[in-house]
């Protein structure tokens, strides 16, 4: 079992630990509730440094990135980060994953802890362009620090201005430290991302200068039980959830990074297939007003028809209602459509919503 720079701080804050993707991960220190609030009303800190980070660098790093991936890379510029996705032959996901261009000649992706081998082999056997494939992911530790007062606190530790907009980030010292700062982040709210490299000492010098830096503000250390119930009031997919090898971007909902006219591209011929034929199924947002707790893997019917499945749910603690994700079928999936949630038998009524099911403007 894999341990973070930050395991020992975590232990201090008797936090619940879980393990995670090979690893040892704090799931609350507090509770969920609680640390859910503080991201959205001040400042939450996460330990991320599971997720993985590939540098991708050599004379054709854009074209492989641009096969690699579904979004148009050629529209990035240094200092600019896409969301996007990597497809196998028949438009299933591998993974979703951050894009990072340093130059035409280096980028960085992001992805997620628990596919990091499998996509790194992925990216082996696609690489076609000569490109080195460089797997830093045991090196790097990451922070993300999330919620409206974020920026006054990281302001104080970084040696740049952190001005930045949505999907942008700088290479600068943390605490005299080399790191990458962006503004990114898997909660809907203002926040920033570190990257640095370092061992335990390392991650403790910015820890602590990052809570002291955010006492003001009462920052709050926050698990991975806060990230998914944050990220889930938001719409935003969850691999191994909401996301796999047995979806493609276009009935999950992210057609807005699948750029399929934009040339050649791993899984493109798939989506055209798909595209013409005509989608059988759909993820979309429910939303019930009743007290209900709504669970990956439960049915969602319609006049007692099982019409899909939920990917995602919860109890939003913003919204004080049951929020889900779920695949239904085509002639359902219309928003304001009523479906039930299944819930031990019991059809809980729910309403097909818009996303994301919390409004703000840190985006």
């Amino acid at each position: 079992m894999k341990k973070t720079t930050f395991f020992e701080i975590h232990k201090q804050y008797n936090a619940k630990m879980v393990e995670f993707a090979g690893y040892l991960m704090p799931i609350q220190y507090n509770s969920i509730t609680a640390e859910h609030k503080a991201v959205r009303e001040s400042i939450g800190v996460f330990d991320v440094s599971h997720m993985g980070e590939v540098f991708i660098t050599g004379e054709k790093a854009t074209d492989f990135v641009q096969n690699l991936t579904v979004n148009d890379v050629t529209k990035l510029y240094p200092g600019r980060v896409q969301y996007s996705a990597m497809l196998y032959p028949d438009g299933g996901i591998v993974d979703d994953l951050l894009v990072y261009k340093f130059t035409d000649t280096k980028y960085m992706l992001v992805i997620n802890a628990s596919n990091i081998e499998k996509d790194v082999a992925w990216m082996h056997e696609n690489n076609k362009f000569n490109v080195k494939i460089d797997n830093q992911s045991d090196e790097y530790s990451l922070l993300a620090v999330q919620g409206p007062n974020s920026k006054k606190a990281v302001s104080k530790i970084v040696d740049k201005e952190i001005d930045m907009e949505y999907y942008h980030f700088v290479e600068a010292k943390v605490c005299g430290i080399d790191a990458i700062v962006s503004r990114t982040g898997y909660t809907g709210e203002l926040g920033f991302e570190i990257y640095f490299k370092g061992d335990e000492a390392a991650a403790k010098l910015i820890w602590d200068n990052l809570f002291e830096a955010g006492k003001e503000f009462n920052i709050q250390p926050v698990g991975l039980g806060a990230r998914d119930s944050l990220r889930l009031e938001m719409g935003f997919c969850l691999y191994g959830n909401d996301i796999d090898q047995t979806t493609n971007p276009l009935e999950a909902g992210l057609s807005w990074i699948t750029k399929i006219n934009k040339g050649e591209f791993n899984g493109k011929d798939s989506l055209l297939k798909v595209k013409a034929d005509g989608l059988k199924k759909k993820l979309v947002a429910l939303v019930s007003d009743e007290k209900a707790f709504p669970r990956h893997g439960y049915d969602v019917s319609v006049d007692g028809k099982v019409v899909g499945k939920i990917t995602s749910g919860t109890f939003s603690p913003m919204l004080e209602k049951a929020i889900a994700l779920a695949y239904v079928d085509m002639p359902y999936a219309k928003e304001c459509n009523v479906i039930n949630f299944l819930i031990r038998g019991k059809e809980v009524p729910a309403k097909v919503s818009s996303l994301p099911f919390i409004k703000n403007n840190a985006m």
